[in-house]
């Protein structure tokens, strides 16, 4: 499979991190039960990406994710059967 999934938080605020769970964030985020060669264990991918969309879908956090484009910052929403990322805009000033 090679998804990894944190929860980082702080007092009350928190942020979920993702790594490999979309892959291809436009491709998988929107067909999560989809599968590609890279996932080790097929059916656990299929059964856990829609579980690690479902929990970044349910905040309003940014969290950031891994292959996004830089800043690799995104907003995860519940888009017909599948789910989409939207990216944060890059901002240079903290």
């Amino acid at each position: 499979m090679g998804h990894s999934s944190h929860v980082v938080a702080s007092g009350s605020s928190q942020v979920y991190v993702q790594a490999d769970v979309t892959h291809v964030p436009f491709l998988f985020a929107r067909n999560p039960g989809w599968h590609a060669f890279y996932d080790q264990d097929t059916v656990m991918a299929e059964a856990t990406r829609p579980q690690s969309l479902r929990h970044a879908g349910s905040g309003k956090d940014a969290g950031p994710g891994f292959p996004l484009s830089l800043p690799s910052l995104a907003y995860v929403e519940k888009s017909g059967s599948g789910y989409r990322e939207v990216p944060v805009a890059w901002n240079p000033t903290l």
